[in-house]
C-alpha cells in the first residue's frame, strides 16, 4: 500500500479515521511489511507483503485462499483470450466503462478477475476479501495506481460510510454464514445516488435442489481439509474428464449428467481451449464443493432486500444458476 491509500481507511474497531502507518519495509513508494496504529483504541493491524490486514491470515475463507493461490489467472480474460469476465462485470453492474474521477468498492476480489476490468474504468478500486486471495490478487493487480487491496472482513470493513460511488459484490453473498446480513452491511458504504450490484447462487425449486448430487455429497466435503480435497477434486476431474467429453454429444442428457458426475463442464457456455475447460471445471468443482457456507436464495428475497434497503431504480433477475441484483441509493 501507499501512504495515500489512509485517506481510504480507517480503523474497523472504534472507527476513527486517525490511522497511521509504520514502515519496517518501504520500496518505491510502497509500504512492504509494517503497522497499521489506531492511536484512538491502539488496534494494531500488519501490512504484510504490502497489503493492511484486518483479519487474521487464517480463517474460514481459507479454502478460497487456496482456490485462488492455484488459480490465479485462470478466469482473467487477458489470461484466456476472452472477454467472459468483462461481459460479466458490465453486464451484471450495468455501469459505464469510463468512470475516471469516482471510487468503486469491490466486496470479495478472490484471485481479482473482476478488478481486472473495474480498474480498466479509470475509476479508484478498493478491493478487498475475507481470504489471503488477496495475495494473487495483488500479484496482478498490485502495481497499479488505482488500485488499493487489503484483506478485511465484509462486518467491518475499514472504510467510512457514504464514501464509494460504486460498490459491487460478486461470488461472495452465498458464502457467507448469514446472506441478509451480508447484503445489509453493503448499502451504508455507498454514497448518496450511488449505485450497488450484487448476485447470489439462485434457490431452485425444492425437487430440482435434491437432484443436485454436490447437495449430498457437501457435508463431508465441506469438512476435508481444503489442500486435501483440491487433490481429491483434481485427480477426480483428470479422471472423469474423458467421460464428460464423451457425453457432450449425448444429447439433451449429456450436459445435465456431466454436472451431476461433479464435473464443471463449461463447454456449453465457454469458446476455450480443452486444457483451459478442464483447468476451470477443476477450480469450479472444488468451488462447488469446499465453502463451510452456502446459502442459496430466490428473486423475491433479494429483491425484498433491495427494498428493504430502500434502494432505487432496482432490477432484479434470474440468469442461469446466479440471481443478479442492482439499484441505486437515493440522493
Amino acid at each position: 500500500m501507499k501512504r495515500a491509500h489512509l485517506a481510504y481507511l480507517i480503523c474497523p474497531g472504534c472507527r476513527s479515521d486517525a490511522l497511521k502507518a509504520e514502515a519496517q519495509r518501504e520500496a518505491a513508494g510502497r509500504i512492504e511489511t509494517g503497522t497499521l496504529v489506531c492511536p484512538v483504541c491502539d488496534a494494531r493491524f500488519p501490512i504484510l507483503r504490502s497489503i493492511p490486514r484486518f483479519v487474521p491470515m487464517s480463517n474460514y475463507a481459507d479454502g478460497f485462499g487456496l482456490q485462488w493461490t492455484k488459480h490465479a489467472r485462470t478466469q482473467y480474460d487477458s489470461v484466456n483470450g476472452t472477454t467472459i469476465s468483462r461481459d460479466r462485470f458490465f453486464g451484471q453492474t450495468g455501469w459505464p466503462q469510463d468512470l475516471r474521477g469516482e471510487t468503486i468498492l469491490e466486496v470479495g476480489c478472490g484471485a481479482g478477475r473482476f478488478t481486472e476490468p473495474a480498474a480498466a474504468t479509470g475509476a479508484m478500486v478498493v478491493s478487498m476479501d475475507l481470504s489471503y486471495s488477496v495475495d494473487a490478487n495483488y500479484a496482478s493487480h498490485g502495481d497499479r495506481e488505482n488500485v488499493l487491496i487489503i484483506q478485511a472482513d465484509i462486518h467491518q470493513m475499514p472504510f467510512r460510510e457514504t464514501s464509494f460511488d460504486r460498490l459491487f459484490c460478486f461470488g461472495v453473498l452465498q458464502y457467507t454464514p448469514d446472506p441478509a446480513r451480508a447484503f445489509f452491511t453493503l448499502p451504508k458504504y455507498v454514497k448518496p445516488g450511488g449505485r450497488l450490484a450484487v448476485d447470489i447462487y439462485r434457490r431452485w425449486g425444492w425437487f430440482k435442489q435434491l437432484t443436485q448430487t454436490r447437495v449430498w455429497i457437501r457435508p463431508l466435503t465441506r469438512r476435508l481439509p481444503p489442500a486435501r480435497l483440491s487433490r481429491l477434486v483434481e485427480g477426480y476431474i483428470h479422471l472423469m474428464w474423458p467421460l464428460a467429453r464423451l457425453l457432450r454429444s449425448v444429447p439433451a442428457i449429456g450436459r445435465p449428467l456431466i454436472w451431476r458426475l461433479l464435473v464443471a463442464d463449461h463447454s456449453y457456455t465457454y469458446d476455450l481451449p480443452e486444457p483451459l475447460l478442464r483447468e476451470w471445471a477443476v477450480l469450479d468443482t472444488f468451488n462447488l464443493l469446499s465453502p463451510p457456507f452456502e446459502h442459496p436464495r430466490t428473486r423475491e428475497t433479494v429483491r425484498s432486500w433491495f427494498d428493504e434497503a430502500g434502494l432505487g431504480e432496482v432490477d432484479v433477475w434470474e440468469a442461469s444458476a446466479l440471481i443478479i441484483g442492482r439499484g441505486k441509493k437515493p440522493s
